[in-house]
This record gives C-alpha cells, structure tokens and sequence, in this order.
C-alpha cells in the first residue's frame, strides 16, 4: 500500500513531467531539419557536417513558424539557392544571416511576405549578381554583402547607389570582378548607359471638384530604359492607366471626396533605382453634417457635431427657428480637424430651462449647404414636472452682433471665461426674489416688535392708574 501510494505522489507526477520533457524535445528535434537547432523563435545551422542543401524548414505540426524571428546559417557550402517559396512561412522574421556559404542565387520574390525583415547578412557567399527588387518593398535598417564576387554590371549599379545615399558614415568595403578577373571597388565602378531614371508628372497642383473628372500625364526617361507604373495608394475613386514607352496616362472619373488629400505618383524605374514625381489631390464638395447629436455635460455643456466640407465651410446656429448670435459665453469649439472633416459642438456655460429648445445647424461653403436640427433640454421649468414639456418662448438671445462662424476661426476662444446672459436674467430674477423675501421678514419682524411694546405699554398704564385710587381713598371714623 505504501509502494502505490508513493508511485501516485509527488514523484509520479515529477516522472511524468520529464517524461512530456523529453517527448517535446524529441518532437522539437523531429521538426527542425538535421544541422540545424530550434526554438520558438530562432532557427541556427552552423554545423558543416553534414550541413544543409536547402534553406531551413520546419516540419509540419513544429512551432508556428509565424513567431520565428531570426535564421542563423553558417558554413553551409552546399546551400546555394533560395527560392521564392523558402522563406515565406517565416512571416515574423526579422533578422537573417547566411554567411560563409555557397549561395548563388536569391530568386526575386524571394522576401515578398517577410515585410517585418529589418537585418539581411550575406557575407562571403557565392553572389555574383543580385537585383534591388529582392528589398525594395522591405525597410532594411542593415544590408551586408562583403565578400561576395560580384560581377561589374549595371546591375549592382544600385548597390553603389545605396551606398552614396545612405544617411550613415560607415560604408562597405564592396568589390566587383571585371571582363579582366581584377577586383575593382565598387565605389569606383563607372558603367555606361547606366543610371537613374527619372519621372516628371504633368498636373503639379491639382484641385477638382467632386464629381467631376481628371487626367494627368507622366513621361520618364533614363538608360537602361526604366518601367513606367503609377502609386495611386488607396484611391477610392474609379481610376485607370495607359502606358505607351515612356509616356504615360491616368484617367480619374467621378472623383470622390473621400479622395481629398490623397497622393498620386508617377513612378520610374529600372536596374538602377527609382524616381518618382507627386501630386496631392485636393477635392473640393459642398458641406455635409454626418453628426449631431442632443446636449452632454462634461466640463460644459456641448451639442456635439461632425461636419464634412472643402473649402471649410461657415457655421451657423438657431435657436428656435432664430439665428444664435455668438458670444464668449455659448460658442462653437473645434476641437479635432481631419483634413476635411471638422469634429466639434456648441458649448454652452451653466445653461438653465430658459436654454431648452431646438437648435439647428447650418453648413455653408459655395458648393452648398446641409443642415441638421436636435431638441435640447438642460434642466426643468420652474414647478413644473420634469418630464413636462412647456412651450419655449420664441426669443431667449440678446443680439450681439456676432456674425456667422467660419470653422477656421472657432478655436481661438478657449481661454475666455465662461457664464451666460440667460444664466445673468436667472441670477437676478433670483436675487430679487431673495430680496422680498429679506423685506417681508424684516417687516414681519417689526410688526411683532411693535405689537409687543404696545402691550407692555397698556399694561404699565393700568398699574399707575390703580396705584393711585387705591392713595386717594378717605379713611371713616
């Protein structure tokens, strides 16, 4: 009984947790391929013998290869192609070092999901040739190829670029062989015909109203002869292009104003590099309010707004069919601008009953208008429930000359002070009611002091009355 209850302890339990040890390392092994070593987010193949012919994969049913952040391979003589679908699993990678092996060749769609790559290290490999399209879409903080045998071509003529663009000091000590076998640097290699190309755009400032439509037309030039394409990003409006060799066309129609802001490029490139020539699309629309919505409280009072428009559009507000006339003390306040969408509300300062009604906004630019109304209500009438709904009075707001807003010039009010006129009337109706309310006391209290000294007067007048007939009574016999 002792021997099974020892077994059905603490020490089964430690024999079963090594035994699922030793089983996940057994699987880990399984999984990552022979000369190399893995973890959950590193995959190392330094081992020479029996080394590695093909890049490193991972076994189906392995770790996620999602979360693989860095490949390490070293002394792989016989690793000499990666191709388009070797590193696509890896979609975390950040880090990838092959270095003091056989590789040849990097097909060109090789890193095309590996957006996350920020370090590449091919040092003293078998390269002889390789194209800026591998990395042109990828954000490479590093990119080491010393040591490579690199053949004198225009085609490493942009790695002699990057090195005269990049923003640091250090530079690499880059080699290529000419027809000649002889090592020249690569910061001295001159190709002809070979360089840059070069874009220019036709429509430099381009302003459109909604609706309408736009062509813009773009040429290049450079040798070897670059490819014409355009970056339209994430353009809503219906859009297409036409390419005849080095000119070419885009044709926008029914132009959106989601579209407003937006930039347009004409891109050109070849085995050297790019250029590009822009253009910021502006669109202008008439106003609409895509929000209004009833009075909150948070510091103040505020009906908040959203309202859409380009040129920015005027705002005016009514009360109750009447035009709101502004003041420090109730005032429209911007607080986020997006481009053309204008976020904001009404602010209003210690508002009473006398401020419930309806409020509309008016949106004017010179494409249009749009306007919105919502019913507003701040506190209860004077002794009335309040869920009852009096009638409002048809003029609350004095006139203070306060033209319409325009958006642009809404946002300069934050520092003033805030209160109302309505919450002035309030105040004062108040204080007079306190004042005969102090009067009626201070009479009633006099009243009760004047009552008491004529009683005490009738009562001292009595006692001295029979004081003396009681003295003035003749005594008989």
């Amino acid at each position: 009984m002792s021997s099974w209850t020892r077994w059905h302890g603490p020490a089964m339990a430690r024999l079963w947790g090594f035994c699922w040890l030793v089983v996940g390392f057994w699987r880990g092994a399984l999984a990552c391929p022979m000369s190399c070593k893995c973890s959950a987010s590193r995959i190392w193949c330094s081992e020479p013998s029996p080394g590695i012919m093909a890049f490193p994969r991972l076994e189906p049913n392995a770790a996620d290869p999602e979360n693989i952040t860095e490949i390490y391979i070293a002394n792989q003589k016989r690793l000499e192609i990666i191709n388009e679908d070797d590193v696509e699993a890896y979609m975390g990678l950040k880090n990838l070092t092959i270095v003091d092996s056989g590789l040849k060749f990097v097909a060109h769609k090789a890193f095309l999901k590996n957006s996350n790559l920020q370090h590449i290290n091919f040092t003293r490999n078998k390269l002889t040739s390789l194209s800026r399209k591998h990395f042109r879409h990828l954000d490479l903080s590093e990119l080491i190829l010393v040591g490579n045998p690199f053949t004198c071509s225009c085609d490493i003529m942009w790695i002699k670029t990057l090195q005269e663009t990049k923003s640091s000091p250090e530079t690499q000590d880059l080699y290529c062989l000419n027809e000649s076998s002889k090592n020249i640097p690569l910061a001295n290699l001159q190709i002809p015909n070979c360089g840059l190309p070069s874009a220019n755009l036709a429509a430099p400032n381009l302003t459109v109203e909604e609706g309408k439509s736009v062509t813009l037309s773009c040429s290049v030039a450079g040798d070897p002869v670059p490819n014409l394409y355009w970056d339209v990003g994430n353009l809503v409006s219906k859009h297409m292009n036409e390419t005849s060799h080095m000119q070419g066309s885009l044709r926008i129609t029914n132009i959106s104003s989601d579209d407003s802001g937006k930039q347009i490029s004409c891109v050109a490139e070849n085995l050297v590099g790019e250029d590009q020539d822009s253009v910021n699309l502006t669109v202008h629309f008439a106003p609409t309010i895509t929000f209004l919505e009833s009075p909150t409280s948070d510091h103040h009072w505020c009906i908040p707004f959203t309202v859409k428009g380009n040129p920015k559009p005027a705002l005016q507000w009514f009360y109750n069919g009447a035009i709101l006339n502004e003041s420090k003390y109730i005032c429209t306040k911007i607080h986020v601008t997006n481009h053309t969408e204008y976020h904001g509300c009404l602010q209003l300062d210690n508002p009473t009953h006398m401020n419930n009604g309806d409020y509309k906004l008016v949106a004017k630019n010179e494409y249009g208008k749009d306007e919105k109304q919502i019913s507003a209500h701040f506190m209860g009438w004077p002794g009335i429930d309040d869920g009852a709904n009096p009638n409002y009075p048809d003029v609350i707001y004095e006139d203070y000359g306060t033209a319409a807003n325009d958006i642009g010039d809404t946002t300069n009010r934050s520092n003033e002070i805030p209160s109302t006129d309505i919450a002035d009337k309030t105040g004062r109706e108040h204080l007079s009611v306190y004042a005969v309310v102090v009067i009626a006391s201070v009479v009633g209290f006099c009243l009760l002091v004047m009552l008491f000294l004529l009683k005490l007067a009738r009562h001292s007048k009595f006692g001295m009355k029979g004081f003396v007939l009681f003295h003035k009574i003749p005594l008989e016999g």
